[in-house]
């Protein structure tokens, strides 16, 4: 069972979230937030699986309850209305392994709950194509991967880490950590994060 913690400052969302998500066999909303400060509480105390995050909260906003959530085992899903391409960098940066928009299909937001609990990085295709860059700033295309290399970018998607890849590749951790940095190097990308938006973005997930 997936526990699901609701942190939003609008009672008739967190209700709407609660009731469509409820209806899941896998799926049992744990508790409701109404700010920040109440969601770092709350997260601490019930132990949810997945945080699905609002990030305009009172008291303490979205990215200010994910810095405090650092080291927290949660899977923090930012679900905000504001597409403000200016936002999903600092909350990715901070923890979240999630941003999608509150105009989610119900179904696929259920899957998001789903595929982010399993260890995915997950983004709505507006906020990937905002932490990449789409515009004459972005790099030219990048160096062409090998065919282990797209393995281990497919595995990074996945969430999966140094150790884990090196088991379902059969080869070493050490290997595993020199085509992670040629997989950072060839895209042009600064870590494992965008180096999964990347994967996403170009259907290579």
């Amino acid at each position: 069972m997936i526990k699901v913690l609701i942190a939003d400052d609008h009672p008739v969302v967190r209700q709407g979230l609660r009731t469509f998500l409820d209806l899941q066999d896998d799926i049992a909303v744990v508790g409701e937030a109404g700010d920040g400060e109440e969601a770092v509480e709350l997260a601490g105390r019930l132990r949810p699986d997945v945080l699905l995050l609002d990030l305009k909260m009172p008291r303490l906003d979205g990215l200010g309850a994910l810095a405090r959530l650092a080291g927290s085992p949660v899977r923090v899903v930012v679900l905000t209305s504001v597409s403000d391409p200016a936002d999903v960098g600092p909350a990715m940066r901070a923890g979240a392994a999630g941003f999608l928009y509150k105009d989610i299909d119900p179904a696929a937001l259920v899957q998001a709950v789903r595929a982010v609990h399993g260890g995915q990085v997950l983004l709505a295709p507006e906020a990937a194509e905002a932490m990449l860059g789409n515009g004459p700033a972005a790099p030219p295309s990048p160096a062409p991967l090998t065919e282990r290399e797209r393995e281990v970018l497919r595995l990074i998607a996945a969430g999966r880490s140094n150790r884990e890849i090196a088991r379902s590749l059969a080869v070493a951790e050490k290997t595993v950590k020199t085509h992670v940095s040629n997989v950072l190097m060839k895209l042009g990308v600064q870590d494992r994060t965008q180096a999964a938006l990347y994967a996403v973005r170009n259907g290579l997930a």
